[in-house]
């Protein structure tokens, strides 16, 4: 995830490893299969892969089949057309994508963040009706017209911003998230001011900053680490743990969070990203609570995906294979 792309410096060309490449690049290919999925019954009325064991006769549902069958039928023509790709390669690519959607999701929530405190104080101030026409300050009061006509051209405009940046962003993040603790601190004890937005804010970011970071974190080792035994094994023997711990404990957990906050309709992610769920402060407070469950999923998907890169990592560090990646030589 370094502002360089490292994959561009790494030979294409490997020993073929068919059966590790098309187990990494297939769930890649399903992760994404599930979230058009998703999409599709949240958003479209679908019915879940439940509904082929059920009674119902709504045909829809093979679509969804239709859909996991296309993504490992990609995953196999991706590794059969490129048997020699090498395994470091694929593993620095997939990064190097991973690495644009944290940005992405780092400079989003940083405009989102800024915008939506303002609207709410001017809410809470009543000066929506002061500074906008009637209809639009109606509007203003409502998640459901802010969520999708103000938060989604910030976060597309936060990943046009990300294609640009070579930061990884919660540089900044971390940055506004002192401002504000500082704003917080001046507003309440000097000024004897304090609104529920912000607390919303330095919520809403601290979130944003834990969440999206800990991909980066895996990344560059920065997890803590049981090293009990660990240290002193040989190179080959620690790709081998890091591969089976990858899968066992890394991609499993990752799919468990994954298809709970995302499994159903009322699911904990779902159900508050489709209503536009805001907090119990109502209007006294920013509207981001549904984001803040969708950055559960953003989690589990950016963990997923660096997971994958990290077992492509240790399969090479397995077979001894030339170009391993230094974490203490990659500066942030």
């Amino acid at each position: 995830m370094n502002a360089a792309t490292e994959a561009e410096i790494l030979s294409p060309r490997g020993a073929p490893a068919p059966y590790v490449r098309f187990f990494g690049w297939a769930t890649l290919l399903v992760l994404a299969a599930f979230l058009i999925n998703n999409v599709l019954i949240v958003g479209y009325g679908y019915p879940t892969l439940g509904a082929l064991f059920g009674t119902t006769d709504d045909t829809r549902v093979w679509v969804l089949v239709a859909v996991y069958a296309v993504a490992l039928v990609c995953a196999w023509f991706l590794v059969s057309r490129t048997p020699n790709r090498a395994l470091r390669y694929d593993a620095r690519l997939i990064s190097d994508f991973n690495a644009y959607l944290i940005r992405g999701c780092f400079f989003a929530v940083l405009f989102v963040g800024v915008a939506d405190f303002v609207i709410a104080f001017l809410r809470v101030e009543g000066l929506l009706s002061v500074l906008f026409p009637e209809n639009i300050a109606k509007d203003l009061l409502r998640a459901r017209f802010i969520g999708p006509f103000i938060h989604v051209p910030l976060v597309l405009l936060g990943f046009v911003v990300a294609f640009f940046s070579r930061s990884l962003g919660f540089i900044w993040l971390a940055l506004m998230i002192v401002v504000a603790e500082l704003l917080i601190v001046i507003s309440r004890f000097v000024f004897s001011y304090e609104q529920a937005l912000m607390g919303d804010l330095v919520r809403y970011w601290y979130a944003a900053l834990f969440l999206f970071a800990s991909a980066y974190t895996l990344l560059h080792e920065g997890h803590v680490r049981v090293d009990v035994l660990f240290a002193g094994f040989s190179q080959r023997k620690k790709g081998r743990v890091n591969a089976v711990g990858s899968i066992l404990l890394g991609m499993v957990t990752v799919w468990a969070i994954i298809v709970i906050g995302l499994g159903s309709k009322t699911a904990i992610v779902n159900s508050p990203v489709a209503n536009f769920e805001v907090s119990q402060t109502g209007t006294a407070g920013m509207f981001v609570k549904y984001q803040m469950a969708a950055f559960l999923a953003v989690f589990g998907i950016t963990m997923l995906i660096q997971f994958v890169s990290y077992l492509f990592e240790a399969v090479a560090d397995m077979r001894d294979e030339p170009g391993r990646r230094e974490t203490a030589a990659i500066a942030h």
